[in-house]
């Protein structure tokens, strides 16, 4: 699969969640929504703890299609500080692409790593 083929990607959106917020609380706020207005995507959502370790990260600005050389940036620090990717990439949206200019945009994009 190419990076550009955006269609093929596999992808998640996710929200931090502070306690007292867990599962049961997304769980019941899931059959509220249901009971006013029953929306298939609710089925996808779900509480998921999250523990990432050590990763790598590099602010890219700019459209998020051209996010592709900051992924290859990213890499290649990570291969010079003596480690190696972990899983996949993911993204911290800094910016509201509704009212931002592609161009002003900005990015986290957060690699976990691993040593070689």
């Amino acid at each position: 699969m190419n990076e550009s083929d955006r269609d093929q990607w596999h992808w998640r959106a996710m929200i931090v969640q502070l306690a007292p917020i867990d599962a049961a609380v997304i769980e019941a706020a899931i059959i509220e929504a249901k009971a006013k207005k029953d929306i298939a995507s609710l089925s996808a959502v779900r509480y998921e703890r999250w523990a990432e370790g050590p990763s790598a990260q590099i602010m890219h600005i700019g459209p998020y299609a051209t996010e592709t050389a900051s992924i290859v940036a990213l890499h290649a620090a990570i291969a010079e500080h003596g480690s190696t990717p972990r899983g996949r990439h993911h993204e911290i949206y800094l910016g509201d692409p509704r009212t931002a200019t592609p161009e002003k945009l900005r990015t986290i994009l957060r690699q976990p790593i691993r040593p070689l």
